[in-house]
């Protein structure tokens, strides 16, 4: 998230506390941890809805990036909703961040919207909602 750090706007992500995380787990939030030597290195927070989930705040620490974790942890994410029933995998994008866009393309995601969205710190941004269809 500190690549975030000088976006413009910048991220909510940035202003989150550990009790706001808590809380929102609370509230029906799940989270993924990726773990190398016993360390914490990616991490996705993520929803579940009647029909798919919806995957938020996915992180690798600066040094791990490129090495395919984050695909990993995607991979896990959908093979653990497909296990619970769900049929699409949903997320939203920076559309000033093409990279990650690439990404979820890469991965067999689809924009299926781009609109402006105001962010939890009242931010107005360009999003991409890119979603996939889940089969095994």
């Amino acid at each position: 998230m500190i690549e975030y750090e000088h976006a413009t706007p910048p991220s909510s992500a940035l202003s989150e506390t550990v009790e706001s995380i808590e809380q929102a787990m609370k509230k029906g939030e799940h989270a993924f941890i990726g773990y190398i030597d016993e360390q914490p290195v990616a991490m996705v927070r993520f929803t579940l809805s009647a029909q798919g989930i919806y995957f938020f705040r996915l992180s690798v620490i600066p040094e791990m990036q490129g090495q395919g974790l984050a695909k990993a942890l995607i991979t896990e994410l959908e093979q653990f909703a497909w296990a619970k029933g769900k049929t699409i995998s949903e997320c939203k994008v920076r559309m000033s961040v093409p990279r990650n866009i690439e990404l979820y393309h890469s991965l067999g995601y689809i924009v299926t919207k781009e609109s402006e969205e105001e962010n939890r710190n009242g931010f107005s941004l360009s999003v991409a909602t890119m979603e996939k269809q889940l089969n095994n």
